[in-house]
């Protein structure tokens, strides 16, 4: 498989956001879903919606979310609603709560650990998709990005569980935690590849390495960010994109380098982009293309 074009900018600002889109060429066609992430009542390092809006705005889009299966501020739809007017989503944007209503599933007939995917019905309303990703610590899976944006994110309540679960029916919420790590994070690449097989190439990603923590925007109590901004790496590519966002991490000679790379690597992380590449929805290959 030949390399991946992965485009990388040192600004981070909003304007830069769009300019690395536009380096894409890609056209998203009709309704555009933009996966973000809503963060967490409490969090500090989530990316604001004011950030985003040049974005959003370019390809006219809707802020897409799925409810969370731990409890908190997002674990309902009429609370994650609520959140997302405190944190100013819905000041600037249509919001979608993709599993307001129902679940559909998406087959995986080649997954490594998971045969199936449960996502919020209210995707099939979208015909393209924009992911735009803080890349970060995870506490489970070690880092968070595209990969995990398509997976775990675009997953219902019911879908989170299922993954953490690694396919077990009507799991608890003790039986997240108390799963093979590699099998949790070959499901997180399984069902990230049924999203990505949905949208039949139209989609596009997106990541910002600014405010890097250990902690993932879901923790209400996270970590302050252990690393300086690195910048916004944009692809087609959700593999290749988390790949480079790795080896800028693993290349930088930040102090705080080493401690996010021991989340990372405590969680076994980068095994969801091995995982990922096997299942052949993308590549670890690819060109870094740097635009001042």
């Amino acid at each position: 498989m030949k390399k991946t074009e992965v485009y990388f900018t040192k600004n981070i600002t909003p304007e830069s956001v769009v300019k690395m889109f536009q380096l894409l060429k890609k056209d998203l066609p009709g309704k555009v879903a933009v996966k973000v992430h809503s963060g967490e009542e409490g969090n500090q390092n989530y990316l604001r919606p004011a950030f985003m809006k040049p974005m959003v705005e370019y390809v006219n889009g809707t802020i897409v979310e799925c409810n969370t299966v731990y409890e908190g501020a997002r674990d309902t739809t009429e609370k994650h609603k609520k959140l997302m007017e405190s944190h100013e989503w819905s000041k600037y944007f249509n919001v979608d709560i993709l599993d307001e209503e129902e679940d559909m599933v998406f087959k995986i007939p080649n997954g490594k650990v998971i045969q199936k995917n449960y996502v919020g019905k209210n995707l099939e309303n979208y015909d393209s998709m924009l992911v735009l990703s803080h890349f970060k610590g995870h506490p489970m899976g070690g880092y968070g990005g595209a990969l995990k944006q398509l997976s775990i994110g675009v997953a219902s309540s019911q879908g989170k569980r299922y993954i953490h679960c690694v396919g077990k029916e009507n799991g608890s919420y003790e039986d997240m935690f108390q799963v093979d790590q590699v099998k949790f994070l070959e499901a997180m690449a399984d069902a990230a590849s049924s999203v990505a097989k949905y949208f039949k190439g139209n989609i596009a990603y997106i990541n910002v390495m600014c405010n890097m923590s250990v902690d993932c925007d879901c923790c209400n109590v996270a970590e302050d960010p252990c690393m300086k901004d690195i910048g916004i790496l944009a692809s087609l590519d959700p593999i290749a994109i988390d790949q480079a966002c790795i080896d800028m991490v693993k290349n930088s000679d930040d102090p705080g380098r080493d401690h996010l790379l021991e989340r990372i690597n405590s969680k076994q992380g980068t095994h969801t982009i091995d995982a990922a590449a096997e299942l052949g929805f993308g590549t670890k290959e690819y060109q870094l293309i740097e635009i001042e």
